[in-house]
């Protein structure tokens, strides 16, 4: 996922998802920078790779959950707890993304609408 911090941008993998209630949801910690970037900042873009050789490209603007049913959910599921926890004090906090586009990539296309 990529977002920007000042004018530079920012790039890092993103492990941390769920599908819920017709949403496709990420998540991040709070104490981490990217964080602090998409509040300063919430237009981002996530690309990945897909299995037939392709990849797609979702751009859009962050929006944070409130629910927190969507942190918890995508802790258990990505097995999260050691790092998530009433000990260390760190929340997931979920987004989605809203005014998005998605992409589907062929190696040499320029690629197809998803969204």
């Amino acid at each position: 996922m990529a977002t920007v911090d000042g004018d530079q941008p920012r790039l890092r993998p993103l492990g941390a998802f769920l599908e819920a209630d017709g949403k496709l949801l990420f998540g991040v910690g709070d104490f981490k920078d990217v964080y602090r970037q998409m509040k300063a900042n919430p237009l981002v873009e996530i690309a990945a790779c897909k299995p037939d050789g392709h990849w797609l490209r979702y751009t859009g603007r962050a929006v944070f959950e409130t629910d927190p049913k969507y942190a918890e959910q995508m802790i258990k599921n990505s097995h999260l707890e050691a790092i998530y926890n009433e000990q260390t004090g760190n929340k997931l906090m979920t987004f989605r993304l809203e005014d998005a586009t998605a992409l589907d990539i062929a190696v040499m296309g320029k690629g197809e609408s998803l969204l």
